[in-house]
């Protein structure tokens, strides 16, 4: 974790917090790992959507890293859009489900794509999907980095159609995944340390 971004001191102590955070966290999966999951994730996209004329709508803000990493690889036609609905808000605990933006584009009688950070009690992609089936389109599909193991809620969505890493079930974060609100950044999948895995 050499990382020069969370080496520099600061004065605000929340940021320093963040860093402590961060120094303190397990590396689960290293920048390569990652790679590599998206290397996974893109042949099994190419494989099946490459002649659907998809659109790729990006589930803000945690997806964004995912989907600029994944649209790289991906070498057919495509459009991309976004939406966003939470359950988080910066915080560690899940809430009502909360729309925040739905796409511009027409869905209708199209592949949608769904590109998220993680898959953890499925219920905020189960809303999204819900959402993105009543604009009648072709076919929805759903993509996360990572699928947390053994924390899934029984109304959400239990399996993503594409998939590159799996976690226990622990606080992670970096590449889109955050902790109260930073660490998107962080240049891996780390997992948090057991005295910062809790709402504060």
């Amino acid at each position: 974790m050499n990382n020069v971004i969370f080496n520099q001191p600061l004065s605000d102590p929340f940021p320093n917090h963040i860093r402590e955070v961060f120094f303190k966290a397990k590396c689960l999966y290293a920048k390569a790992d990652v790679e590599r999951a998206f290397d996974q994730i893109a042949v099994g996209i190419n494989e099946k959507l490459a002649n659907s004329n998809p659109i790729f709508l990006c589930v803000v803000v945690g997806g964004i890293v995912p989907l600029g990493n994944l649209l790289p690889r991906l070498d057919f036609p495509l459009e991309v859009d976004y939406i966003h609905a939470t359950r988080y808000e910066e915080g560690l605990e899940g809430r009502e489900v909360k729309w925040v933006a739905k796409p511009r584009c027409s869905l209708k009688n199209r592949t949608v794509v769904l590109v998220d950070d993680i898959l953890d009690r499925g219920v905020t992609l189960a809303e999204i999907i819900h959402y993105c089936e009543s604009q009648s389109p072709e076919k929805v599909y759903s993509t996360v980095l990572v699928d947390k193991q053994n924390a899934r809620l029984p109304e959400g969505l239990q399996q993503a159609d594409f998939c590159g890493l799996t976690v226990e079930n622990h606080y992670v974060f970096g590449y889109g995944m955050d902790y109260k609100g930073y660490l998107r950044n962080a240049p891996g999948i780390y997992m948090v340390a057991a005295e910062h895995d809790s709402p504060k």
